[in-house]
């Protein structure tokens, strides 16, 4: 890095941004506050010298501003929030947060978080929005049964949701209020339309070019579908990332929060600290892989053995993941070892080496 070059430390806000601007030896050349819009950054980026370095913390304004900053050729780096709130412990106000960062540029105490490229977090938002309908879909769904209990209404629940089955199921209803009935119909109207806009956005991702081939690699693994395939290519972007599986453990939650402290170690229930979008999708893949996978069924069955069927899932889900990094890491299709008659999972016929190192977990 150039002596010369200066660091420059981001508060980011909705409306505006606090900065600071300072050399390598902590001098201050310019700190102040300027509106959050393009031709501010660019203004900004313009004043400071080349091969600085540009730090923020990630909120959900942070990706417009990285870009911007790497689009004038900067470096720049995204704090973690949470340990950046750990560091910057006591007076706190939208200047000092800025100064903050700056130091912990210039002195390499930074605590930066992994982003991922734009295309991916473009890509990574129609998922979400995705996954956001379905929630609307099955509010919406709840509602129409809780509307029909609460007028006495007997109903089929598996077929509740059929469209033939229900409009006979209206038709058959004509004691009832009108505004009733036509509140029903209007429900069911957005039930299908959420549906049908679901289905649109995941079938748009899932022939995405840029998506496509890995996650035909990922749904591969008996088990494992194209929601979960989309949300881990989506959500993990780079596998590489990951050192080994206990990082990605760690990093989608499916860890227990651990407290040492004199010898004695105590585990508390699945952290909070996680990746809230892929962690459920692995949780609810878990509860279904075993049906069609008969070496996450193995690892299922033998903690079920041991009376804990939420332990059974938490451990079928992290083998999950574990498989799911080693297939997106090497590139290689899923694929069981050979098991010889009356053998055991894991022995193989022959000395050919298993083809996945995952599977060598079970």
């Amino acid at each position: 890095m150039s002596r010369t070059s200066y660091m420059v430390g981001l508060d980011l806000h909705k409306k505006s941004i606090s900065y600071c601007i300072k050399t390598p030896s902590g001098r201050i050349v310019e700190k102040g506050r300027m509106r959050s819009n393009p031709d501010e950054i660019d203004r900004l980026a313009g004043s400071i010298r080349p091969k600085s370095v540009v730090g923020m913390e990630a909120t959900m304004f942070t990706g417009w501003v990285y870009d911007r900053f790497r689009s004038h050729g900067f470096e720049v780096k995204v704090g973690h929030p949470l340990m950046l709130r750990a560091i910057a412990v006591g007076k706190k106000n939208d200047e000092i947060d800025a100064e903050t960062i700056c130091d912990l540029l210039r002195t390499g105490f930074f605590p930066e978080c992994y982003i991922a490229p734009r295309e991916i977090r473009s890509l990574r938002e129609v998922m979400r929005l995705r996954n956001m309908i379905v929630m609307m879909a099955v509010k919406l769904k709840n509602r129409i049964a809780g509307t029909l209990m609460g007028a006495g209404i007997e109903y089929n629940k598996e077929k509740l949701h059929g469209k033939r089955y229900f409009v006979r199921l209206m038709d058959s209803l004509d004691w009832l209020p009108g505004e009733t009935v036509e509140i029903l119909r209007d429900m069911k109207g957005g039930v299908e339309f959420l549906e049908s806009l679901q289905k649109k956005l995941r079938r748009g991702l899932a022939q995405d070019p840029r998506l496509k081939e890995r996650i035909e690699l990922l749904m591969s693994v008996p088990g494992v579908g194209e929601v979960t395939a989309l949300t881990w290519a989506l959500e993990i972007a780079d596998p590489h990332r990951f050192r080994d599986s206990g990082e990605l453990i760690s990093y989608c939650g499916l860890c227990s929060r651990q407290k040492s402290s004199g010898g004695k170690d105590m585990r508390g229930p699945l952290t909070k600290q996680r990746n809230a979008h892929l962690q459920p999708v692995l949780i609810e893949a878990a509860k279904l892989a075993p049906r069609y996978n008969p070496w996450l069924n193995e690892i299922h069955e033998r903690e079920l053995a041991r009376g804990h069927r939420n332990r059974a899932t938490i451990m079928v889900a992290r083998k999950l993941a574990s498989c799911l990094l080693s297939i997106d890491k090497s590139g290689r299709p899923f694929k069981l070892k050979n098991i010889p008659e009356g053998g055991k999972p894991g022995q193989t016929k022959s000395a050919e080496p298993p083809v996945l190192a995952c599977l060598g977990t079970a």
